[in-house]
């Protein structure tokens, strides 16, 4: 069990049998009654974001999860879901598409990330913060039609939409940052 001192900003903790990471802990000390730690935890398995207030002294009622790291390489989908290399063990592991989610637009053949499981089953993934992907198909862009910088839709190889400026064209490669989903710059070739 942790201790109101041990809650700090990036510990993953186990609660009410749900997965935490803490994304903000404030400590404070009322001039009366007693001190406490004030957490925002955000839930690894859906992503959701929850205030919590701990009272010091008192037992938390927070452990240690259950949590392991894997590296693996992306290798290919299938109708159940999508498959990845283990780096260490080069092993395939199957993961369903509920769990990859959002994420499945962003992964190409040969891409590395990290799989994290709680109590032996992947709930999230950690996509590298950048990756690099060819347009497939998109709108000309109408010549002179750029005094506000105005943007259009793009259709990647992974079938990702973005928002792109009006001079990209397709069979470019671009650089598309993955914690937002926006467009970054072409790649040089």
């Amino acid at each position: 069990m942790y201790d109101t001192t041990d809650l700090k900003k990036g510990l993953s903790i186990e609660l009410e049998g749900k997965v935490f990471k803490i994304t903000k802990s404030d400590f404070t000390n009322p001039g009366k009654g007693s001190a406490f730690v004030k957490c925002r935890l955000k839930n690894l398995e859906t992503g959701s974001t929850i205030e919590r207030t701990f009272k010091s002294g008192v037992s938390t009622g927070a452990s240690r999860p259950d949590l392991d790291d894997k590296e693996v390489e992306y290798m290919y989908s299938d109708p159940d879901g999508f498959n990845f290399m283990d780096q260490k063990t080069f092993e395939t592991i199957h993961v369903s598409t509920e769990y990859v989610g959002d994420n499945a637009g962003y992964l190409q053949e040969g891409i590395k990330l990290n799989l994290l499981y709680y109590n032996g089953k992947p709930i999230s993934m950690e996509l590298p913060n950048f990756v690099e992907l060819k347009v497939t198909e998109t709108d000309p862009g109408l010549k002179g039609d750029t005094a506000q910088g105005g943007s259009k839709k793009a259709i990647m190889e992974t079938g990702l939409q973005i928002n792109v400026p009006l001079f990209i064209e397709e069979e470019e490669v671009l650089k598309i940052d993955t914690r937002t989903g926006e467009y970054m710059e072409r790649v040089k070739k």
